[in-house]
């Protein structure tokens, strides 16, 4: 199969129960895989099913005012993001890639759709939490222009902490629309 690389974002509705299930299922696979070796499988199951269950992903949608996307690539699931507008920036709650789609550009076409919803609002920067141990996702952050601003660790029940680097990107000046 020839790959085209040609990626769409479809919008997640809270109201098509069967595709947050299907959400809910395939982002646990995708954070499981690459969470498990950095946090623990105990950990990261606790997080799937607070932060990526469908009653999660579904409260998210219609109360935290998230917005989902899908990122397909040559017609398949690639991965997924979610961010919402919070005071004066964007935060990127999400940003998932399927280990067999990476290295293709895919990700560099996500951050792209996130900074144009971004400038869409008017927003100053993008900003988000990383775990401070998930190296590589941190330079590929730091690839994208983003910089630390702060460490921080975040209770999250159940005995478990976040420890985290918030990391933001200032928009440039013509993409918030000062010119």
């Amino acid at each position: 199969m020839t790959q085209t690389n040609e990626v769409c974002f479809l919008p997640v509705n809270a109201a098509d129960s069967e595709t947050v299930k299907k959400l809910s299922d395939f982002a646990g696979k995708i954070v499981r895989e690459h969470f498990d070796p950095i946090i623990g499988p105990d950990q990261n199951s606790y997080m799937i099913a607070r932060f990526q269950s469908v009653e999660a992903i579904h409260e998210q949608i219609v109360s935290g005012g998230y917005r989902y996307y899908i990122v397909q690539a040559d017609g398949c699931w690639a991965g997924f993001i979610a961010f919402y507008p919070r005071g004066e920036r964007m935060y990127l709650s999400k940003f998932y890639l399927d280990r067999e789609f990476r290295g293709r550009g895919i990700a560099a076409k996500m951050f792209a759709f996130i900074r144009e919803e971004t400038a869409k609002e008017g927003l100053s920067a993008i900003f988000l939490n990383v775990n401070r141990f998930n190296a590589d996702v941190i330079a590929v952050y730091h690839h994208f222009g983003f910089h630390c601003v702060r460490m921080e660790k975040n209770d999250i029940g159940n005995g478990f902490v976040m420890d985290d680097y918030v990391m933001e990107y200032p928009m440039p000046q013509e993409e918030n629309g000062c010119r």
